[in-house]
Order: structure tokens, then sequence, then C-alpha cells
């Protein structure tokens, strides 16, 4: 059952905070995603979070990130399997899931998680704009 009342009161302390992570494309945080609607992906637990990458950062709130997954994905235009260090040098293995990208608000993040490599931020990259544009020849 979709918890649209307990997001709603989590969305509220997280409006009003007035710090702000510094970020870096290709960095992994926590991230209070929240409860969506149909399809889009949410977040778990009492805080509806989720892991995401930085992708770019927009303004000094905004940014673009691609909320990822433990669930095992087919790796193809929309999904993309990664591996990354941990803060604890641990592998990781997760999903990106690209055509859930979106622009967020700094303020959502939690905690930093770890950071990908570039050659897995580049075919990241690439297969967003081909989900963007799909007469983009990739360059990879």
């Amino acid at each position: 059952m979709k918890q649209f009342d307990k997001w709603n009161e989590v969305k509220k302390s997280t409006d009003s905070v007035t710090f702000h992570y510094k970020i870096k494309p290709r960095e992994v945080f926590w991230f209070k995603i929240g409860q969506n609607i149909g399809h889009e992906e949410f977040g778990k637990g009492k805080e509806f979070v989720r892991p995401v990458i930085v992708i770019r950062q927009l303004t000094s709130d905004l940014f673009v990130g691609v909320p990822t997954t433990t669930s095992k994905k087919q790796d193809n235009d929309y999904f993309h399997n990664i591996n990354y260090l941990n803060k604890k040098k641990e592998e990781v293995h997760s999903v990106a899931m690209l055509l859930q990208m979106k622009t967020f608000s700094k303020k959502r993040l939690l905690s930093k998680m770890g950071t990908i490599s570039k050659d897995e931020f580049d075919v990241i990259v690439e297969k967003l704009k081909q989900v963007i544009d799909p007469t983009h020849k990739p360059s990879l």
C-alpha cells in the first residue's frame, strides 16, 4: 500500500533542511526519493531512501541523478549494471535505472555511499544520451 501521508511528513522535514552537500558527478548518495506514483521509482524504509548517482549539478541546489536498485535487471538501454567501492572499500553491485533519471534537490541527500569509476560513468552518460535522443550515435 502506498504511504503518501507518511512520505508527506518526511517531505516537510526534508524541505526545511538548510545545509547543502558538496557533490560531484559519479558520486552515489543515500537519498530521500519519496513515495511516488505509478511506476516511478520510490524509496524504502521510514525515510523513503534509495541510492542515487549524481550525473550533473545544475544549480547550487539542483542536480540530475539516476536512482539505483539492487534488483537484478538485464543490462540494456534502460538499465546499466555497475560495481563501485563504498566508503569501507567494499564492492557494491547495483543497477542504474536510466529510465528514472530526473532533477533532484540536494536537500534530499543523506550521506555519501561511494563513487563509481570514470569508465562506468562514461557508459552511463552515453546510455542516457540514447534515452533522451534515440538517434544519438554512441561515442564509446
